[in-house]
Parts: C-alpha cells; structure tokens; sequence
C-alpha cells in the first residue's frame, strides 16, 4: 500500500507540540506500506534531518515557505473568505509536486497533518483517492478561545478566523474517511457541530525510552517547558510569574521558577525582573532542567488537546502540578497522578506543599510513569488513525 503523507511542517526531529505526533505516525505508516512525504518548511533543513526521513520514505520533497510571502498568502486567502491557516500554508509547489507524483504512482490514501492542508486533499490529481485528516486539535475552538481571552483587534481576527476554520473542519466531516483528534473532548466538540461519531479519536503517546526516570538530585526549583511565543505558553509563564510565584518565593526564599523555551516573546523576557524567575530560553534538551527541577508546573489557561509537556514530565516520574484545561484530555486523577490547581491560592499550598515534601514527590512521580506507561504507549495510541489509513491491514 503506498500513502501520500502531507505535513505542515518537517516532521524530524520530533522535538515540539505537532512535529512529535506527525513522526511517531510517519515512523508507524512505513511499517504498514509506503510513504511519500511531502512537507512545508519555515526554518533550514540540516543535512541529517533529511537523512532520517529518506531513511523512512519512499520519497521525500521538502517545500520552503517565506515569511513574509506566506503571511501575504494568508492575507489574500483571507480576503477571498477563506482563513489564514490555508493561506500560510499554500504552496504551489507542494502542489506541482504532488501533481507530479500522482502520475507516478497509484496511492492508496493520502494523508494530511492538519485541517489547514485539506486543500490540497481536493487537489484534481488526487480525485478519487480516500483522504485521511489528522486534525488533532479542534482549532476553531482554539481560535475561538484565543479570542474569548484577547482585546480588540486581535480578537476580531481571532473570531473571524474561528469562524473560518470551523468551516473548513465542518466541510471536511462530510467526505474524508476519517477525521481524526487527540481525546474524547475535542471528539465531542467535533461531532457537535458535525454528526455523532465524525470524529476518529487517536490520542498522545509520549517517547518512554527518551523521556526515562533519571536519578539526580532534585534543586528547590520549578520548571515549565514551552515554546515561548506561542499565546497559551506567554499567558501562563506570564500569569504564573506575576500573580503566584512571589507568594512561593516569600516562603522558600532559595527557589527558582525556570521557564525553558524557544524564542521568549518580549513580554516573558520582562519577567526576569522578578526576583527567582530565570528565563533559560531554548536549550538543546530539556531533560537535564525537568529532572533537576523538584516541581513541573503547566499553568496553562488556554489549552486544548493533549499537552506533550504534562507527558513527558510525568514519563520521567516528576511531580507534576497543572491547570484543569491541560488535563481535560487525559484520564489522570489528581491527587494520585499529579496536582492540579486553578486559583492562585490553590497553585500555591499545591506548589508549597511539594516543595516542602520530597516524599510527596517521588509519590506522585511513581504514579504518573505507571499512568502514562499503561495509557500513553506511541504503538497503541495511533492505532485508530492507522486503522483508518490501511483498513484493509491486518
């Protein structure tokens, strides 16, 4: 069987948010037929990035996309009432050459990473091929939240933007075999606005192996881990910082709150005016500051799916204290598998009284690999995905 995969980003290394899911799912499809790729790019492709993923597929062409001329496709995909997603990640040549492969070869089903690239699911040379999205998240609903949560313009676009997107996600509902999401939750908003059952639920595993319990000594300090211009991950180191670390600090005057991260936004980069907060911005891995911390927190007030850093924290048995909008989406019991807190004076006795009690943590900590070993194995997570993209395989 041969599958036509389209991602909107180089899927290699699996190292953030989407990137981690789109490879443990190309690494699983190789093993159940062959794989063309085809993907966009908005930063270089070193040399072995393009090694690994040759080594996986049949084929691979790695489109770049420009800043500044994707951002005026987006603008003019928007002023011809579509959304920006589409336009930001529209590319003639992505499209010249999935037209070129499709005289090619036969494919069996194609592919496609996020609802933004359904456009090219209709493309005229792949007519009558059986299209697979993997949506993940409901992003309506996301644009939709980041709207509820932001000021004027912004929340304009973000509504206009919301309205869009749910659009094409309801389009989508009505021919692609499957349409597939990360937890029951974002299913039921799905199928809300869909039909009951139009969406394929396939949730988040995380690497066991690479995210392993390490013996070192934990510091009397706090780590949260995330791309730091991305909105939810800004409003909750910021919110974080501002409204309950100083109150931690009053009580362990030694501790740090370290926010770790790729390009901090200039409002997380303020931040180190507070007295304990160390912004250790993008590292090479993350594990060496998750292990050394006493607490991982995830103080996301916006959130949708499953969130990797809540996995990967507790796949290297830390304790872990977190937001109830990053836990609607796993079946962890707080209390047993972690903490979680909502209100200021809540984040800080569950912060408090971990910090306070090693024994706690390593309790806690014990838990969540035992939760995230029986729930969130890479092999049987996609499996409803793969089913729906070879469902003649054994």
């Amino acid at each position: 069987m041969r599958v036509l995969f389209l991602t909107h980003r180089v899927p290699f290394p699996p190292d953030k948010g989407d990137r981690i899911r789109t490879y443990h799912l190309l690494r699983q499809m190789v093993q159940h037929g062959e794989v063309w790729l085809g993907c966009l790019a908005d930063e270089p492709v070193p040399p072995e990035t393009l090694a690994a993923l040759n080594s996986l597929c049949a084929r691979v062409a790695i489109v770049p996309v420009g800043r500044w001329t994707r951002w005026a496709k987006a603008a003019w995909k928007l002023a011809k009432g579509r959304s920006l997603s589409e336009g930001l990640f529209a590319s003639r040549e992505l499209t010249h050459v999935l037209r070129k492969w499709a005289k090619e070869a036969s494919f069996t089903t194609v592919v496609a990473s996020s609802s933004a690239l359904a456009p090219y699911l209709r493309d005229r040379a792949l007519a009558g091929i059986p299209a697979v999205v993997d949506l993940i998240d409901v992003d309506s609903q996301k644009w939709s939240d980041f709207a509820a949560a932001s000021r004027p313009p912004k929340k304009w676009l973000y509504q206009l933007e919301a309205a869009r997107v749910r659009k094409l996600e309801k389009w989508l509902a009505g021919w692609v075999r499957a349409a597939s999401v990360v937890s029951r939750a974002e299913a039921d908003v799905y199928d809300s606005f869909t039909h009951v059952g139009a969406a394929t639920i396939a949730t988040n595993g995380v690497d066991l192996e690479y995210f392993a319990p390490v013996d070192c000594e934990a510091q009397p300090a706090l780590a949260f881990v995330g791309a730091l211009d991305y909105l939810p991950n800004e409003d909750a180191a910021v919110w974080f910082s501002r409204e309950v670390w100083p109150a931690i600090r009053a009580k362990f005057p030694t501790a740090e709150f370290r926010i770790i991260g790729r390009n901090p936004s200039p409002a997380v980069r303020s931040l180190t005016d507070i007295p304990g907060v160390n912004l250790v911005g993008q590292v090479p891995d993350v594990r060496p500051f998750v292990c050394s911390a006493a607490v991982v927190v995830v103080p996301l007030r916006l959130a949708r799916g499953v969130q990797n850093k809540v996995l990967e924290a507790m796949a290297m048995a830390k304790a872990v204290v977190a937001a109830p909008a990053s836990l609607v989406a796993l079946q962890t019991v707080p209390g047993m598998h972690l903490l979680s807190a909502s209100t200021p004076q809540e984040w800080i006795e569950a912060v408090c009284e971990l910090l306070a009690d090693p024994g706690r943590c390593e309790q806690l900590g014990r838990a969540a690999r035992k939760y995230v070993e029986e729930h969130h194995h890479w092999e049987r997570c996609l499996q409803p995905l793969l089913r729906a993209i070879f469902p003649a395989s054994p």
